[in-house]
């Protein structure tokens, strides 16, 4: 405008200068009242110079310009319509309004985008977290503008909204008066803020006024394209056009422009869309949006974006994937669809099948999700619904979190809306389906004699034979060129057959003949195609058609026959109505049928759901748990294995997890659809004793803690508590095995709140221990462990040093507990010993003089067994005839006494060591706290009275008071021990008598032939060397020697436990037999070796054994052919991998040892094994300090499979930059060794897996290096290899022999071994010194790592236990985890 521009354009006459526009403004502001909207002719260049002076120009000045704009647009707007309606306007006049609509347009929305882009800029500034004063100049610049926004967008469509095109003589609008109008619009909608909800009221007005340059001035090609450009490079406005697009079709009938955005956007080249991202996610934004709104019009241009479902941009997919998705929910649903929409529905459903297992894991995790969403819309129809249940089961063993987490959401979402039950036990299922199915056969053996009498089909061949015979001569004459084209051969016999027999029964007899015709040339020698090699070529024709027409008649006749439909108008009405039956009764069989295959598929989803439950993700378990909620809500019957599994997370560190356990169970338990109280109660006592059905103590104790926790909050309701109390006193009818686990849920509830038995104590005990109870023993074993809850309260007391709560020696309790186990000694029930261990704990837990209780015991039992001896002492002196029958039967009468009083024994030495180390220790400590406070408090009197004495020694005081504290400190644990060591086990105690006879069964296995009295007896022995150092020592040589030699598994189980309680009791005695320990993970029973794998573990982790040199026998446990076996040492690992870098300093150790050709560790077994461990191997420096450990280990490697075995190690790192480089100065230490393929391959995996986690180009350029150079090193030795073998015949290492698994492995007891094999091992320090003197080094057939002597970093582990480290105060174990093995 400031220059001319030829005949007919304006010209700024003058830009004026910024402190003239005030009286300018004002001057128009007069002409304007003057004149109207015309006056802009003659002050055009005022309004202007404010727009030219727009940065520099005052608030105050541009919001006077805007609003006068406003004004004269307005005043202008208002009278437009009667100027065009005037049919007399001049030429002149109708030119002058022209001019000033358009200078008058230019004018308001030049200051409508001066306004808006100044807007933005401050929206920017104000973003910026380091502006100050942001508020203030946010409040100099849009405060007018914010409100003036939308009146003025209101203005221009008004505008736009009057018939223009008479200012244009009647021709269209001229186009870059829209564009100004539009411009100002998509300047508005580029601001990112325009989406909040404040400026909801703007982007209407945007949407309507550029609805009015759509409708009234045909903008649809320009708009398309800006909007597509718009979509491309503002990714905000994405929402804001789907909405917008959306109205324009619905209030404005603008349906095309639909079409012709979706075919603009399909047009796009996908290759270019999967290198811009951002316009990728404006167009997938769009899509998804627009099909939520319009879905109808979105279906009928679905096709023009299809292509971009092959295209390498996900995003793309996902969005398209989406959008059929809602054309799905919201157009393509209901059984009223017809032909071609059910089409359609099928092939979305199809295509969204397909991408259940698209490459991307974003795709396919939301395919599921659209399916969750489709399924709960109830959208899914039942011809499809087996078929995604699949995928979804079959997507739970994916390798990304996200698709399994979406995957476990979809089966919830098909349980939850599914069309079958609302109980699918597909056991329950499978007898009313078995049922109707034979009900189905016989309705359809009951209508076949209603049809016409069936002809035999060899009747119907005589009759038809003629005329096929005829059929058949035509044959060899020459035939026409049409029917010889017409027919062709099958691919298979099978389809030929069917053609055939087809023809004949439409009788085709001439087209079948020559088609049997032909199949015997194609399918020679082929059933049914046989005949005679040499024959009449007619005959075998006829025979085959026979044959073919005799053996399909039966069926198909059976099924319908053709000729039937059209034979009787009375027999149809009288078929009709058996008809009607036998469609209901096949409707029902499918649907029974299909109910059943669901319920299958859920019921195999729940074995690979309930193994998510321990994963890392924290989303994927909390989705686990949900699932098995819902699924037990629907009364599917597995679903208890995966309530009972979730159990342990209760103790998960995640407190997501521990909240959603909780969840679960007060959703399954707490929270059941019953009206009243009462009912409630019922519902919870009566469902939860269903998991501690065959449950472990682990479960029991998971439970216990869940339930400790709703009582602790009081969400379990004092109803069920009176309930429980009613089953266990017999007031309300119930079970043994009910009464049994009332008590149980009593003491699990007492954990929270121990009032609940404190108070109803003395019915527990009269209840209880009643001789009615007393039966088996299980219930009163369970009394006792219910009452053991108020010794072991986890609240803290209200003082510290307050006494603990102990009973009186004469309590009603003790009295019915001796009396109980002293009656029940002499009879043989299985069930007294676990009776007998509870009752002496808990004697040892709460009676006053506990040991006086049970030696009191043991003299009863052991004076009842002393009878019982001189009874069949008397017996075999009157029956002198047969003695040895008589012997036989008083030895198999003396044997379950000897068991009850072994074990007896065993407990009270264990509970009695147990008392003095704990509870006795613990009483005298706080007595001397006790007792050192009251001296204090009376020292602290006397000082001051004596106050004016000097200070100067106070300090000294207070460190011999310390000094005084830690003295006593080890004179009481020196008291107890004296008391373990010299008293408990001498000639005067009652337990020294009863030592000769543990030792005799343990020393004579063969005298006593009963397991379980061996297994009681080497328990026993474990339990009394916990006492003394003395006698452990001078009897862990026996203990030890039958652990390697009893055939008895439980015996070696019971003294595997018992040798991991005395390597914490006493380390320094049992460090010498560890390797003893370490042999028991390969015996042969798989109890044995589990229970070696968890006392290893235990040991291990507590720092208690040395873990160099023998680990590897830990991690040969993960390729055990159990699984629970497996799941310890996966166990122990993780467990091992969270103290720092212990894994790592351990991984040289075993790799040098798994890879020995000695170790019989075969290659596969060793590749599952490393995957393991290496997953451990997160840190950059651990994985590079390996790769140059791995590399050097090559040079000392003896044989092929060692190459093998360290080039299948490399290959499981995670290498990165500096790892290659790692590789690449330690490339001399495997060149040699890349002629082998299997090495070879292992490190292009390496290169490979470096290439795809993306690399700079300098780091891509070295990579392509060390390529070439493992590749010309391989050829070369491939070369050099077939060279050797052509010429020299030089003749090639043998690799190692590979030894079976079996034999390698499991290693067999051998009793045959000397007595000189369990020689005591010499203490460590003999040991050192003896090593020191043999200096002479001797070669090692293990591998070990040139690199392990390195200094480790500050961090690592020292996993062996030093001499200095050896603890030298024995510390006391409770025994509550060892297990009794009989």
């Amino acid at each position: 405008l400031l220059r001319d521009g030829g005949p007919g354009r304006y010209v700024v006459q003058e830009v004026l200068a910024a402190r003239d526009l005030p009286p300018a403004l004002a001057a128009f502001r007069a002409a304007s009242r003057a004149r109207g909207a015309l006056a802009v002719l003659e002050h055009f260049d005022c309004v202007y110079s404010v727009l030219h002076h727009f940065q520099t120009a005052g608030t105050a000045v541009k919001e006077d310009a805007l609003e006068l704009m406003m004004h004269v647009v307005s005043h202008h707007s208002n009278e437009l319509p009667a100027v065009l309606s005037d049919s007399g306007l001049s030429h002149a006049d109708r030119a002058a309004h022209l001019n000033a609509l358009k200078m008058n347009c230019y004018l308001l929305t030049g200051l409508m985008d001066a306004f808006e882009m100044e807007t933005c800029k401050n929206n920017c500034l104000e973003a910026d977290p380091g502006r100050k004063n942001r508020k203030n100049h946010a409040k100099t610049s849009g405060s007018l503008w914010e409100e003036e926004r939308e009146p003025l967008l209101r203005l221009l469509t008004q505008l736009l909204q009057l018939d223009l095109r008479q200012l244009w003589g009647g021709l269209v609008v001229e186009e870059e008066f829209v564009s100004l109008m539009t411009g100002s619009c998509y300047r508005i909608l580029e601001n990112p803020s325009i989406g909040l909800q404040r400026y909801r009221l703007t982007r209407e007005a945007v949407t309507h006024l550029l609805a009015a340059a759509l409708v009234h001035c045909d903008r649809m090609f320009s708009a398309t394209l800006k909007i597509t450009q718009m979509l491309q490079h503002f990714e905000h406005v994405a929402p804001v056009f789907a909405q917008a697009v959306s109205l324009w079709a619905k209030e404005y009938g603008l349906k095309s422009l639909v079409g012709e955005l979706l075919r603009e956007i399909g047009q796009k080249c996908p290759q270019d869309l999967a290198r811009e991202a951002s316009g990728v996610k404006g167009y997938a934004t769009f899509i998804s949006e627009l099909a939520e709104q319009i879905p109808t019009l979105v279906l009928s241009n679905m096709s023009v974006l299809l292509p971009h479902l092959d295209g390498e941009s996900y995003t793309m997919r996902n969005a398209i994937l989406a959008a059929m998705a809602e054309v799905l929910v919201q157009v393509l649903n209901g059984d009223q669809l017809e032909e071609a929409a059910r089409g359609t529905r099928d092939k979305f459903l199809d295509m969204l099948q397909a991408h259940v297992c698209d490459v991307h894991s974003f795709v396919r995790s939301r395919v599921l999700q659209l399916f969750t969403r489709i399924v709960q819309c109830k959208a899914l129809p039942l011809t499809h619904f087996q078929a995604v249940v699949s995928l979804a089961v079959g997507r739970l063993k994916d390798k990304s979190v996200l698709v399994v987490k979406n995957a476990v959401q979809l089966l919830a979402a098909f349980l939850s809306n599914n069309p079958f039950s609302s109980k699918l036990s597909w056991t329950d299922l499978d007898e009313p389906l078995k049922k109707e199915v034979q009900k189905l056969k016989e309705m359809r053996d009951r209508s076949r004699p209603t049809a016409a009498p069936v002809i035999a089909p060899e009747e119907e061949w005589e009759a038809m034979l003629p005329e096929v015979r005829a059929a058949t001569q035509q044959l060899f004459q020459p035939l026409q060129e049409g029917e010889e084209e017409v027919l062709e051969v099958e691919e298979t016999v099978e389809k030929t057959v069917e053609q055939i027999t087809g023809l004949l029964k439409k009788l085709n007899y001439k087209s079948a003949a020559r088609l049997t015709q032909k199949a015997l040339c194609r399918f020679q020698g082929k059933e049914p195609f046989m005949g005679p090699a040499e024959g009449n070529e007619e005959a075998t024709i006829l025979g085959v058609l026979k044959r073919l027409y005799t053996g399909s008649c039966p069926g198909e006749n059976s099924e319908d026959p053709p000729h039937d439909n059209s034979s009787d108008k009375t027999e149809v009405v009288q078929e009709e109505q058996p008809q009607t039956e036998l469609v209901k009764q096949e409707m029902l069989v499918h649907y029974l049928q299909d109910a059943y295959n669901f319920s299958v598929k859920i019921t195999e989803a729940l074995n690979l759901i309930s193994k998510m439950m321990y994963e890392n993700s924290v989303s994927v378990v909390q989705e686990a748990i949900e699932f098995f909620v819902t699924v037990s809500q629907f009364g599917v019957p597995q679903a208890l294995l995966g309530v009972r599994r979730m159990l342990p997370l209760i103790w998960s560190k995640e407190p997501g997890i521990k909240e959603a356990v909780l969840n679960a169970y007060r959703q399954l338990y707490l929270n059941p659809s019953k009206e009243s109280e009462r009912a409630k109660a019922q519902a919870l006592v009566h469902s939860l004793p269903l998991i501690m059905v065959d449950a472990s103590l682990g479960t029991i104790q998971c439970l216990e803690e869940i339930i400790s926790e709703f009582v602790q909050k009081d969400e379990i309701k004092p109803a069920v508590t009176q309930l429980l109390w009613e089953r266990f006193t017999e007031k309300s009818p119930c079970s043994s095995l009910e009464r049994h686990a009332a008590v149980m849920l009593l003491g699990m509830m007492a954990r929270g709140k121990p009032e609940i038995i404190g108070t109803n104590l003395d019915i527990l005990v009269t209840m209880g221990l009643s001789e009615k109870a007393c039966v088996d023993y299980r219930l009163p074993q369970e009394v006792c462990n219910v009452i053991s809850k108020l010794a072991s309260n986890p609240k803290p007391a209200l003082e510290k040093n307050s006494a603990p709560f102990r009973l009186p020696q004469n309590h009603m309790l003790f009295g019915c507990l001796s009396e109980t186990v002293s009656k029940g000694f002499a009879q043989p029930s299985s069930h007294w010993i676990p009776f007998m261990e509870a009752a002496v704990t808990l004697i040892y837990q709460l009676a006053e003089g506990a040991e006086e209780i049970c030696a009191d015991i043991l003299h009863v039992c052991s004076q009842q067994a002393l009878e019982k001896l001189q009874e069949a002492d008397e017996q075999k002196a009157d029956a002198g005839d047969s003695p040895r029958r008589d012997s036989d039967g008083s030895g198999s009468l003396s044997t379950f006494l000897l068991l009850h009083l072994v074990a007896l024994v065993g407990q009270v030495a264990l509970q009695q060591v147990a008392y003095l180390e704990v509870s006795v220790s613990a009483e005298l400590r706080r007595r001397r706290l006790l007792k050192e406070e009251k001296t204090k408090k009376q020292s602290d009197t006397s000082t001051k009275k004596q106050r004016p004495q000097g200070t100067g020694n106070e300090t000294t005081m207070e460190e011999e008071l310390g000094l005084v504290g830690a003295t006593a400190d080890d004179t009481e644990a020196e008291l107890i021990r004296s008391i373990c060591e010299t008293e408990l086990l001498d000639g005067k105690h009652l337990l020294s008598a009863f030592v000769p006879l543990v030792l005799k069964i343990c020393n004579n296995p063969g005298l006593h032939s009963d397991s379980a009295l061996s297994a009681a007896a080497a328990l026993t022995l474990g339990k009394l060397c916990m006492i003394s150092s003395e006698f452990c020592e001078s009897h862990l040589r026996l203990l030890f020697t039958m652990m390697e030699k009893s055939p008895l598994p439980d015996v070696r189980s019971n003294l595997i436990i018992a040798a991991g309680d005395l390597a914490i009791r006493f380390p320094n005695l049992v460090e010498p037999w560890t390797s003893h320990l370490y042999a028991r993970l390969q015996d042969p029973c798989p109890s044995v070796r589990q229970t070696a794998g968890l006392v290893m573990a235990h040991l291990i982790l507590k720092d208690m054994v040395k873990v160099k040199g023998q680990v590897s026998e830990m991690a040969t446990l993960l390729i055990d052919p159990e699984e629970a076996i497996v799941a310890v040492a996966q166990n122990f690992f993780g467990e091992l991998a969270n103290k720092g870098n212990a894994v790592y300093n351990l991984l040289p150790d075993i790799i040098s040892h798994l890879s020995d050709p000695n170790s019989g560790t075969e290659e596969e077994s060793f590749h599952t094994i490393m995957r393991h461990l290496f997953s451990y191997i997160t840190k950059d420096k651990q994985t590079e300090s390996l790769v140059e450990k791995l590399c050097q280990r090559f040079r000392t490697a003896r044989t092929e499979r060692q190459y093998r075995d360290l080039s299948h190690c490399l290959a499981l790192l995670p290498v990165s930059e500096r790892g290659l480089h790692k590789l690449q100065d330690n490339y001399d230490c495997f060149a040699d060794k890349l002629q082998d393929p299997a090495v070879y391959n292992c490190f292009q995996t390496v290169l490979a897996r470096f290439r795809r986690a993306g690399v700079k180009p300098e780091t891509k350029a070295l990579a392509e290096e060390l390529e070439q150079k493992l590749s010309a090193s391989h050829n070369r030795g491939l070369d050099s290899t077939e060279t050797c073998q052509d010429g020299s015949q030089t003749p090639m290492p043998a690799p190692a022999k590979r030894k079976p698994i079996g034999s390698s492995r499991r290693r067999p007891l051998s009793p045959a071994n000397s007595d000189n094999d369990f020689a005591t091992p010499p203490s460590r320090i003999l040991r050192n010194h003896k090593r020191a003197q043999k200096r002479p080094p001797r070669k090692k057939a293990i591998i070990t790592f040139s690199s392990d002597e390195e200094n480790n970093s500050e961090d690592e582990l020292l996993t062996e236990l030093r001499e200095e480290e050896t603890p030298t105060k024995t510390t006391p174990i409770t025994r509550s985890s060892a297990r009794r093995r009989r």
